[in-house]
Order: structure tokens, then sequence, then C-alpha cells
């Protein structure tokens, strides 16, 4: 039923002029289900206050609910066609219905409120379909859809994963919006964040990693929790006071917000800033989480006042993003971040430093190389740093992702392919893709740490022209004769 009618809505905005790409419609289609999704939400609310014998207000007015502008019914629960359309409906939604919405952040009681994110996600969207009767018809799909059962939910947060991977591989900004599920799932499987700790991505995007951590920590079997059912207070603590994120791209941290909404987190932790903007001189105690889990963008290159902003200065984005994480991580805390593998080898002077700071404040105890093609498009491979802070770096774990295909948007990764990684990570087992380097063994003047597998049997050297013409029955009837 969701994909379908996904595809359909797609067909619908194609043919808008509004809308020209697929970031387009996945910034349209997120606000209408938003506000779909947000009316089923308060009806589930308002039953259970009935049952409880509570009274439930509901936070949007009648005027603005979903059943009065985008579902009228008449007496006999069919749909009335004679809803406002065309040029109509446009003047409602537009400047009626998002300044109406707008209003909730400045009368929210506070910012980790759902009427908070409300006012926050029609702060920074804007209505891009011109035609109200294109508009229309988007909306009666919409409406369609029933987000009351978790199987509902759950398939219909699959498919909008769906359409924010189409939207990281559209062109604009695609690396920094599309981390593959597979590899974000293995991340927070090895990392193992626990409910009572906080989980922070500084370069959230579309929240991927929050939301795979959020489904890992609240299944009874995930998070050490095996056999245990999550209390009423485990429940408020991972929805209000677990998962944190920053966010530069406006598209980008309102897809997040609305993702995480659309996984079941009512008020996401999420902030619209330049995180590399921020002074980690500035960072103290209060300001560390116990968990951080990121693919911060890779290529990117920042002006001099923002390099101003760290220790080691450099124009690399990635890096620039490390030094944040070390510092803003929490003494014995966690990390998973993704970096491009040239991280571990680079020769210049900040490279070398970060690797210095790296391994003298954090145990980096696994490195996951992966292979290329893992990131869509990207045209780099990468490596995952897993680490804990705290004390210093004696012996790293490397594992090198081997596959027998190549990766490719037709061949995308899969959770079975890491399924070895993941086996032989608890004991840092060594194999034929894996082994350990002991940091002493390490130039402790570069800390080079080139992914250089020693269990990979080595070639034979390469033989002579003559060697191969002398060996060769055949060739040895046409070569000259030799004379003493």
């Amino acid at each position: 039923m969701f994909e379908q009618s996904f595809k359909n809505i797609d067909d619908i905005l194609h043919k808008d002029a509004g809308c020209g790409s697929e970031l387009d419609y996945v910034e349209q289609t997120s606000w209408v289900l938003f506000l779909k999704y947000l009316d089923d939400l308060e009806k589930d609310k308002e039953n259970a206050a009935l049952l409880s014998g509570e009274e439930y207000t509901r936070l949007i007015e009648p005027t603005y609910q979903w059943t009065t502008w985008a579902a009228p019914k008449l007496a006999d629960g069919k749909i009335d066609h004679n809803a406002q359309t065309g040029d109509d409906l446009l003047d409602f939604v537009n400047n009626e219905l998002f300044p109406y919405l707008k209003k909730f952040k400045s009368n929210a009681t506070s910012a980790d409120t759902i009427e908070y994110k409300i006012g926050e996600i029609f702060s920074e969207l804007k209505n891009r379909v011109q035609s109200g009767y294109n508009l229309r018809e988007v909306v009666a799909l919409v409406d369609e859809l029933r987000f009351r059962t978790h199987a509902e939910q759950l398939e219909m947060s699959h498919l909008y994963e769906g359409k924010i991977k189409n939207m990281g591989n559209a062109g604009r900004n695609g690396g920094e919006y599309y981390t593959p599920r597979p590899l974000i799932k293995t991340i927070v499987k090895v990392v193992d964040p626990k409910i009572g700790e906080t989980v922070y991505d500084g370069a959230v995007g579309s929240a991927g990693f929050l939301v795979e951590a959020f489904d890992y920590m609240r299944h009874p079997a995930g998070a050490g929790n095996k056999n245990k059912q999550l209390s009423t207070a485990d429940i408020e603590t991972l929805q209000k006071k677990t998962f944190y994120g920053k966010e530069k791209k406006s598209l980008a941290y309102i897809i997040g917000i609305m993702n995480m909404i659309l996984h079941g987190v009512e008020a996401p932790n999420i902030i619209h800033t330049n995180t590399l903007a921020e002074n980690i001189a500035d960072i103290q105690e209060k300001d560390r989480y116990n968990v951080v889990l990121a693919n911060p963008p890779f290529g990117g290159k920042e002006r001099a006042e923002v390099q101003e902003n760290f220790p080691i200065k450099t124009g690399e984005t990635a890096s620039l993003f490390l030094q944040h994480f070390i510092k803003i991580l929490k003494a014995g805390g966690s990390a998973g971040v993704v970096i491009k593998n040239t991280f571990l080898s680079n020769t210049d002077n900040a490279s070398v430093a970060i690797r210095k700071e790296l391994l003298e404040n954090c145990n980096l105890h696994t490195v996951l190389d992966l292979p290329g093609g893992t990131f869509t498009g990207a045209g780099v491979k990468t490596v995952v740093l897993f680490f804990t802070k705290g004390e210093p770096t004696k012996k790293v774990w490397f594992y090198q992702l081997n596959l027998d295909r190549n990766l490719g948007k037709t061949n995308p990764l899969n959770e079975t392919d890491l399924a070895d990684f993941v086996a032989l990570q608890k004991t840092k087992a060594e194999s034929k893709n894996s082994w350990n380097v002991r940091l002493s063994d390490v130039d402790q003047t570069t800390f080079d740490l080139s992914v250089k597998n020693p269990n990979t049997p080595e070639e034979a050297p390469l033989r002579q022209p003559n060697e191969i013409l002398e060996a060769s029955p055949l060739a040895r009837k046409f070569l000259p004769c030799q004379t003493t």
C-alpha cells in the first residue's frame, strides 16, 4: 500500500512546476505525510485517554486539523469532494496553515516537546507545490495511508528510508545524506549503546544513526536488555534524554527531525547549527555524550575562521569533525565514526597530529576497512574507527572487508556481508581478513596506520621475458642457437 502510494505521489509531483528533483519530492511528501501521521497520533492519544477516563486536548485547533482541510468527510464517512482545491487550497496552505503551525515554536513550553518540533519544521519548510490541484491529489493519496499499527508504522518508516536514499543519490549533497543502513546497524551493534547513555551525531543528516540506535536500544533483546521489558521510565528516557544531533543544512535538518518522529521519537533533540562553528575549547563536561555515532561529510573544505575553532588547523571537514568528536565524548565513552581511509596514512602535519591525539587520548581498538562502492557515487574508500575515550591505544584490531563481488547501486552492501566482522570483533580474533597491530610497532613520528593485511598471500614476482621464453617448450624451438 505505502510503496504504490509513494510512487503515485512522485508521479504527481514530477508534473508540478515547483518540484524539480527527488529532493523536492521527498521534502514535499514529508510535510504532508507528517501532518497525516500527527493526526493519527492524536487520534491514538485521544482513544487512550478515553479508555483511561481522562480528557485529551488536541495540539491542532479544529480549523487546521487534517480532517478539516485535507480530508473533510460527509455524514456517511465518505470524502467530501467539494473540499478546497486549486487556488483556494494553495491560499489556505501557504497563508493560513503554515503560518499557524510555525507559531508552535514560540508557544511551546520547552524545546523537548512535539509542539516545538512542529514549529521548527514549518519554520524551515515551505510548500513548493504550485498547482493546488496537484496538491489535492497528493493529500488524497496520503489520506489513504494508515499509521495506527506497529506493522504499518514499520512499513512506512522503511519506505521513507528508501525515499531518503533516493534523495541522497539525486545529486545535490549526495554523500552527506545517506549512509547504507546495513553499515549503520553494524556500527550500532558493535558500539552497543545502553539505556541511560546519551547518543550524539554532530553531522546528523537524515538521522540514520540516531534512528537505528533508537530501534536497537528499545528492542528488549538489544543493548544488554535480553529478556527484559522496557519500563515506562526507560521509554521516557529514550524519548527525551537519549538522542542528540546537530545539522547545518536546512533540508537535511528537517528530514532528520521528521525521520525520527516517523520512527517513534516524538521530540528529537536535533539542533539546526553548524557544528564546526563551535569552538571546541568551550566544550565542558555538561556538554559531553556517552556515545558518538557519525559519518561526517568527507571531501569538504572549511574556511580559515572555522579552522580557528580547533587546536589542529586543517581545511578537511572530516578531520575537524573527528577533533570535535574526541572532545565531546565523555571519559569512558564509545564512538563509531566513518572517515576516508586516507586519514590513516596522510603525511600532512594536521593528519599526523590528529592521529597522535586519537591514539594518545583514546583506545582505537577496531578499524573496519570497507571496499570501494560502499557509498554509492562517493568515489572514495572509507574506514570505520571504533574507539573509547580515556586510555591510550596499545593495540588496534583491523578487519578488511573482502567481498567476492563489486558493490554498487544495484548490488549494495548487506548485513550478511558484515556478519563475519561482527562475530570476530567480539574477541578481536585473527583470520585471513583480520589482524592485530601493536602501537609500539607503528612509526612513532608519523603514526601511519595504513591498512596492510599481513595475511594476504604474497604474489609471486613477475618473471623476466627471457625466463618466460626459456620455460616454454614451444618458444625454445624458435630461440636462436647460442654459440660458444
